[in-house]
């Protein structure tokens, strides 16, 4: 399990690798082999699962095969299935969670270029039943993405609104902001976008 939470960290700022993909498929293949794992074995592997197939969403759209990160997300999608009728003696919280992986094909169909299915999950996900402020956030702004490359921008704006809504540090984000601004490229007349972007301008915590 530490094996897992280590490789989906490195993972992260290597995601456009292969080697990234080689971490991760390293500590699912230690976690898969448990015979008969425990819930907290079935969230490790569920996540690792994940975070794989939002790897193999970017190497494997550039590759032109999106299989890969489609296939993972299944498996972590079966895996939550599993989770969720695991008894769990440890009273620790799962991350994994079916509606996790609603939140991940957000970004994961993007990124593959299959808009439709993206928002499909995303008017599917119910962000109320996501752990975290930040993972609202997330949900939004993947969201806000998906409808920016479908030409929504003002539906991409409404989700920025309810980042800075749910987690205020995080419409601050570098990248949030870049998103920002390709929505005022395409829509600079659309109402309260210049007073969010002031607002927003300043950088948050993040580099």
């Amino acid at each position: 399990m530490v094996l897992a939470a280590a490789a989906r960290a490195a993972a992260t700022p290597l995601r456009r690798t292969r080697e990234a993909l080689d971490l991760l498929e390293e500590a699912q293949s230690h976690l898969t082999a448990i015979s008969r794992p425990a819930a907290a074995e079935l969230d490790a592997v569920g996540m690792v699962a994940l975070t794989a197939a939002y790897t193999a969403a970017y190497t494997a759209a550039q590759a032109q095969h999106p299989a890969l990160a489609r296939n993972f997300a299944a498996q972590a999608e079966q895996t939550a299935h599993r989770l969720a009728h695991a008894p769990d003696t440890t009273n620790r919280p799962a991350e994994l969670s079916a509606q996790q992986c609603t939140l991940y094909r957000i970004g994961i169909d993007r990124e593959l270029g299959d808009l439709d299915t993206a928002l499909a999950y995303a008017a599917a996900l119910e962000p109320a039943t996501l752990p975290t402020p930040e993972r609202r956030a997330r949900a939004a702004t993947d969201t806000a993405r998906a409808l920016l490359a479908a030409d929504d921008a003002a539906g991409a704006f409404a989700q920025l609104r309810l980042v800075k809504l749910v987690a205020p540090l995080e419409a601050r984000r570098p990248s949030v902001r870049t998103l920002t601004a390709r929505i005022a490229e395409h829509r600079p007349d659309l109402p309260g976008l210049a007073e969010y972007t002031r607002r927003t301008a300043t950088p948050g915590p993040y580099r």
